[in-house]
């Protein structure tokens, strides 16, 4: 099986979560930082290869259970050492070289009741940080510790590519920070790479794993922890490095000319290690189009607007019916309770809850969208409703 690393949780997590709908966006990411095998959100993602390995992301959140340890215990839910039956993976703790331009992220996923934590590189001196989109997707605050210094920043998001897995961080009063050594170089087929990141959420210096690239250009399908929601990556770096839960946005170094050639988003556990990488071209590009303001449907500025609901597509349900509401949300100002069902928003009629969750994406926070709904008893209501900001998306 392959894991998508996502962020390391701290538990509890609510078996329904009443965060906002996903933005602009047509299946889920690769959710979360790394860590995590079990995520109440399904920040935990399935992955698949054409062969049918399922990889999930690294770095959605770990489920630890009640009397598992938080991610600053150092505890892993992948384990210390190499997951599969491939042994030539090794395990360290990073150089001093491999921790410039790498942080620890930190997550809190406010509607969720959890936390999270993951890895980054720094982009910019004054603080612009790259990692994965599933990394903070989710998250209503954000922390950033740079680990060849260990000072600690709290961070907003800038934007997301979800569709790609790619985030770009901005860091609060920060300079003077030094930049990752990002290559112009392509990955081959055979080369000595380390990944490098929060393995286990535990921070402090960095794991440093071992491999070499045993494949390049590979599509995986990422879902969620039901199987749902596919979505593709594609263009990927294969390695047999075992990456963990954690490691997701951290570094993927060639070990020879100690240069960052990837960004660790996806790997295997059991069997054969598998671990998926971004080449760093790639996310660079994305992380160029991000900073310079592009919005688009892929590309999102950001924090999503946030109607404060969980939607279903009830059968027979003409709409889309409201499962939770959040406390304090603009829904719940506008008067809308779990069991109502949105029949429109504006001019435009909703069938079911992907019709609304396509349709506010095209929001932003502070937009006033005229919300109409069905109650319980059948009485039909509609309201002039302000979006608030919503958490990472």
């Amino acid at each position: 099986m392959t894991e998508n690393l996502a962020p390391y949780y701290v538990p509890p997590m609510p078996p329904a979560p009443l965060g906002p709908p996903p933005r602009r966006r047509t299946g889920l990411a690769v959710a979360g930082a790394l860590g995590a095998v079990g995520v109440a959100t399904a920040v935990v993602i399935g992955v698949s290869t054409a062969g049918g390995t399922t990889v999930v992301g690294v770095g959605s959140p770990a489920d630890l259970g009640s009397g598992s340890q938080g991610p600053s215990s150092g505890g892993s839910p992948f384990g210390s050492g190499p997951t599969g039956s491939d042994t030539s993976s090794t395990t360290g703790l990073a150089t001093e070289d491999q921790q410039i331009g790498v942080v620890d992220i930190d997550t809190v996923l406010g509607f969720r009741n959890g936390e999270a934590a993951g890895t980054g590189m720094v982009l910019s001196s004054d603080g612009e940080i790259l990692t994965n989109n599933h990394v903070v997707q989710g998250a209503t605050k954000i922390s950033v510790t740079v680990v060849s210094t260990g000072n600690t920043y709290a961070a907003t998001v800038v934007g997301t590519d979800p569709s790609d897995d790619v985030a770009v961080l901005q860091l609060s009063n920060a300079s003077g920070l030094q930049v990752a050594d990002f290559s112009d170089a392509t990955a081959a087929v055979g080369e000595a790479v380390t990944a490098v990141g929060n393995a286990g959420g535990s921070g402090g210096t960095p794991s440093a794993v071992s491999g070499t690239v045993t494949a390049l250009d590979q599509s995986i399908t990422a879902t969620d922890e039901t199987g749902g929601n596919p979505e593709q990556l594609t263009g990927l770096i294969e390695t047999d490095a075992d990456v963990q839960a954690g490691d997701s946005g951290g570094p993927l170094y060639d070990t020879a000319s100690g240069e960052i050639i990837g960004m660790d988003t996806a790997a295997s556990t059991g069997g054969q290690v598998d671990g998926y990488a971004i080449p760093i071209s790639s996310a660079l590009s994305i992380a160029g189009q991000i900073v310079d303001g592009v919005d688009n449907s892929t590309i999102h500025q950001g924090y999503p607007g946030f109607l404060g609901v969980s939607v279903t597509s009830a059968a027979g349900t003409d709409g889309a019916a409201i499962a939770g509401v959040v406390s304090g949300g603009p829904a719940e100002s506008a008067g809308i309770l779990a069991g109502d069902v949105i029949t429109a928003v504006g001019r435009t009629a909703i069938a079911s809850a992907d019709d609304l969750t396509g349709l506010l994406a095209g929001y932003d926070p502070g937009d006033s969208v005229p919300v109409t709904w069905t109650d319980g008893a059948g009485a039909s209501h509609t309201a002039q409703v302000t979006l608030a900001t919503g958490p990472a998306d």
